[in-house]
């Protein structure tokens, strides 16, 4: 009795585990911009644990189902995440418009010196500055990250803030979208490439997507100031392990 019923719980499980994945179908989809032809980039999707290459015409195919996230990421376009609805797995073809690379944008964000001029007249500039003898005297780590560390590094909350300002116009631009931007930045301007290339074996067109994988996770939000930068270290090192295991689709070159 006791050996039948564990069959039939191992043959439910099977079923509820074939049923889960037999729902996930071949997604056609093709990245699209007004002024530039997209041919290369990548998509992931997070739930799945897939990712593809985005080839010739922006065109794209990934396992996928409603629900599942998705992250567009290249060097010509900002990076975008999208959650699937039944009406986008439902298309033909599923296209998804991308905005170039605001350099300006940019700019503000990953500033090192920047600083909230809202703050003017306030001790926070006090604060904000460092002398040249300040910079002579500070400790240098020349034992681990000696040239990878957050040296001066910008505070995340405040770049949080300044880029909640420039696009708070945008009544579509959700809050978590502004945080993923900012965290890719931030990591971006703080890190050397050296550190993404040689310490966490990435591509260099891989990065970008790295970072979005990684500032997906909750995870990611308790680190925003210069002070977490070894907290910081150790999060993208095991976010890097989970990353290096996502499987490649066949179609990927």
């Amino acid at each position: 009795m006791k050996n039948s019923l564990r069959v039939l719980v191992l043959c439910l499980f099977c079923q509820i585990s074939f049923g889960q994945n037999a729902t996930r179908k071949s997604l056609h989809g093709q990245v699209t911009n007004t002024s530039l032809a997209i041919e290369s980039g990548y998509v992931m999707n997070i739930n799945a644990n897939v990712r593809t290459f985005i080839g010739s015409g922006g065109l794209f195919d990934i396992m996928a189902k409603p629900k599942d996230t998705l992250l567009f990421t290249g060097m010509a376009f900002q990076s975008k995440k999208i959650v699937l609805t039944e009406k986008d797995c439902a298309q033909i073809l599923f296209t998804v418009p991308l905005d170039l690379v605001n350099n300006q944008l940019k700019e503000v964000l990953v500033h090192k010196d920047f600083q909230d001029k809202t703050l003017e007249g306030s001790s926070q500039k006090i604060v904000d500055m460092q002398f040249e003898d300040d910079k002579q005297s500070t400790a240098k780590n020349n034992v681990m990250y000696s040239d990878q560390t957050i040296k001066y590094g910008t505070d995340f909350v405040r770049i949080f803030k300044d880029v909640k300002k420039l696009l708070r116009k945008n009544d579509e631009v959700q809050e978590e979208v502004i945080s993923d931007i900012a965290f890719t930045a931030y990591a971006k301007d703080n890190f050397t490439p050296d550190f993404f290339n040689k310490t966490l074996n990435l591509k260099d067109d891989e990065v970008e997507l790295f970072l979005m994988y990684c500032s997906n996770d909750p995870e990611s939000k308790r680190y925003l100031k210069p002070d977490d930068k070894f907290q910081l270290i150790d999060f993208m090192i095991n976010k890097n392990k989970d990353f290096k295991n996502i499987t490649v689709s066949k179609n990927e070159k």
